[in-house]
This record gives C-alpha cells, structure tokens and sequence, in this order.
C-alpha cells in the first residue's frame, strides 16, 4: 500500500489542509464504522499506537486520538496553526511536524523565499525526511500553498526546489491558490474565481458572504478529496496519482492543469439536490464549474482525466465521453487522449460527483495577465525596493522570471498553431535504414 505526505505552508495552505483533514475523518467514518485501522486510513494516516485497533483506534466522532494525519504544517507567523492545534482536529496533527515562526514574512516573497528558506532549510528537510520513514512505500508529496502573501508564495516555491533535490523520484503534486490574478502554478495547480457561486444547502445559488474563505477552502479541499479518493478507497476502475503526470503532462514544462469539479459545494452542503448524471458530465466542461478564469471547452485539449465517484458504471463514463468528444477540441496527435477512474465511494451526502483535470492551452491567457501585469509596474519600479532591500536577492531574478513565463507562454503559442493543421501535415519519426 502507498502513502502520501501532505505539506502546508502559509496561512491558506494550513486552512486549506486543515478542511481537507477535517472532510477526510468524515468520509473514512462513514465508510469504516467499525474504527479498524486499515490500508485505506493509512494511505494518509498513520497509527501511533500499533497496539489500540479497537475502541481507542476508533475514527468516529470524539475517538480519532491514535491517528497522526501525514502533514508537515509550516507556516512563519504562528496564529493559523495555533488556532488549528486549539480546535477539534488538534489531536490528528504530530507536534514534531510543525514548523513556525512568529515574525510572519510580510506579504514578501523575497522574505520567504530567501530569509526563511535558508533560515529554516534543515529543520524543514528534517520533517519531511520523518514524513518518507513513517511511509511503507512514499508515493507523492501534495503541497498546499497561495501564491499571494510572503510565507505561501516565497517558502511554499523554496519548498518546492527543496523536494526536487531531496526526492527527485517522487512526484510533486501542487495546489496553489491565488483569488485576485488567478495565477495557476505546479504540476496540479487550482485557483479560485474571485465571484465564483457556490450550491446552499437548500438547492438554490448563492454569493458567499459571510465567510468567504471558509467557502473557497472547503471547495479545493473537496477537489483534493476526489484527487485522493482512488488511493483511499476501492473502485472498479482505481487511477494511481502517479498516472495522473504520466497521461496528462505530454511536455516537461506544460504541467498546469486546469481542475473543475461537479458538484462544486462546500463543507455545509451535505443535502444538495443531486445533479443528472449526464448534466454532471456537462458540468465539468462548462466554464462556471472551472476553479480557475477559463474556458477549456473552446481551448485545445492535449489530455484530460474524469475521476468519478460513487454509483457510477463504466458505460455511463464511456458513453458521456463519446457524447462530449464532437464538442472538445483534442490536439490532433491525441485524440484518444482521456484517462478515467471510478472510485465505489462517493462524497458524504452525495450519490456521485466528478473532478475533471484537463492538460488544455485555455491557461496561457491567465500566464499573458500575468506577465502582462508585471511589465507595467516593473516599468514604474513599483514596489521593488521591497524585494532588493533582501540580501541574495537582484534585479536579475525579475528578467529570468520574465523569460522563463515568455517561453512557457510561446509554447503554448505554438501548440494553438499547430490546432488546424491536418493529422498528415504533421512532422513523423523516420528512422534511418
């Protein structure tokens, strides 16, 4: 049985984890009444005391003491994680696996990036080398983080380069959250449309209000549910997360893909009317139901992934598949280019729901705004001083950037080129004789 670490850095990302720790006791209760620690528990938590199986090993309400969830919590100002380890979940998190500080970074990526990173280096490799031992057999690492802010977008991309290098065989799957530049960024990455809707319990669309954030978070923590749901549960059709990178990301650098999910709901909504198979599979190519601004259906597919859950068949999958593919445009070399996974058990207060992933060049326009944005303050010398004033850090560092999102941006260009050119037009491989 493989295992998965999960890593929280910043404010956002620990909120974010801290719903998904939250929705994952929830489902494994309903689905193991009987409390017995399991292959399918252990995927993403882990028992520290191997002798309590019974009663004390319970999952359900009030009894999930022996359970440690897989997590590295790091986070440079201390207020979130406090709060997380004074409230009910407090008990699932390893003291040992938190790393804090009290100063915060300051809304500065440079703070994070090169201050904290060098600062906390060894301590942060110490907890994530304690993470892989407690593992039987390490699948992934998922990190959670903003790209806004100084500890999530400075740290969280530090971290990023520290599991290149210590754990270069291990896949790296990434949610980064950015609500007012939609930025979309690591090898599965997710943001959240700032006037986004969400479904009330009572069936009828409404604008979050009260607690925004609360709403968002519990939507990219259900999304990292269905992501996990075959690797926690048994399916007829289960997709191993590695898959996921090996089907999905055709070329190194254009692993941005674009997550939707149906139905998009939140934590409270556990009695929503169930949505028609079929208009569920609609959904999930429609652009309200995208987590990011953007419109896959009249973009180009390079590849795309449906993972269902709940009283799901086989046919019904293959049979909206063949539905929709008239209305996708699939890059011409690929145009069998769907990989899909049933998984048995579906959502708490749900009959079925579906997370589709697409490799689709619908994000480059977010990556133009991106780029686009920059030049102009980077031309009025906006802001600047804040990041120069921090030592390693030079001007330099602004063009490599710059660069590097042009080139990604240009191969996406070419890749739109490429979308009406015949099937026979296209280069082959011709092997010399």
């Amino acid at each position: 049985m493989t295992q998965s670490v999960v890593v929280q850095v910043g404010q956002c990302g620990n909120q974010i984890g801290c719903c998904f720790w939250d929705l994952a006791l929830r489902e494994h209760a309903a689905v193991n009444q009987q409390g017995v620690y399991d292959e399918a528990i252990s995927s993403f938590f882990r028992n520290v005391d191997t002798r309590v199986v019974g009663d004390g090993g319970s999952i359900s309400k009030g009894k999930i003491c022996s359970l440690k969830a897989r997590a590295v919590l790091i986070d440079m100002e201390e207020g979130v994680v406090n709060e997380i380890l004074q409230g009910p979940l407090r008990d699932v998190f390893d003291s040992k696996q938190l790393i804090t500080d009290i100063s915060g970074s300051g809304n500065n990526w440079a703070v994070g990036h090169k201050v904290f990173g060098s600062l906390y280096q060894e301590q942060i490799l110490e907890k994530l080398r304690k993470s892989a031992e407690h593992c039987d057999c390490l699948q992934c690492f998922f990190i959670i983080h903003s790209m806004g802010g100084g500890t999530g977008s400075g740290l969280g991309t530090f971290l990023l380069k520290v599991l290149e290098d210590e754990f270069p065989e291990v896949y790296r799957f990434v949610t980064s959250v950015k609500i007012d530049l939609m930025v979309n960024s690591g090898k599965l990455g997710t943001t959240i449309k700032a006037k986004s809707l969400v479904t009330s319990s009572a069936g009828a669309v409404k604008k979050r209000h009260q607690k925004p954030f609360d709403a968002m978070n519990n939507i990219v923590a259900n999304l990292l549910l269905n992501l996990t749901s075959s690797a926690r549960f048994e399916g007829s059709l289960n997709m191993d997360l590695n898959e996921i990178s090996m089907n999905l990301v055709p070329f190194p650098q254009l692993h941005y893909l674009v997550s939707s999910l149906t139905p998009l709901y939140t934590l409270a909504d556990v009695n929503i009317p169930t949505r028609r198979l079929d208009q569920m599979f609609s959904d999930a190519f429609s652009k309200d139901h995208q987590l990011i601004r953007a419109d896959p259906k009249h973009s180009l597919y390079l590849a795309c992934a449906l993972m269902v859950r709940g009283n799901v068949q086989v046919s019904d999958l293959r049979r909206n598949i063949e539905r929709l593919k008239p209305s996708l445009r699939f890059i011409s070399w690929n145009q069998e280019g769907w990989k899909t996974s049933l998984c048995s058990v579906p959502p708490v207060g749900h009959s079925h729901s579906l997370l589709a992933l697409a490799n689709n060049t619908c994000v480059k326009p977010t990556f133009m705004e991106l780029r686009d944005r920059f030049t102009r303050l980077y031309k009025k010398k906006a802001h600047l001083h804040h990041y120069l004033q921090i030592e390693g850090m030079e001007e330099s560092c602004f063009m490599e950037a710059v660069s590097s999102l042009s080139r990604l941006i240009e191969e996406y260009n070419q890749l739109d080129a490429t979308k009406c050119m015949p099937v026979e037009d296209l280069p082959r491989l011709s092997i010399a004789m």
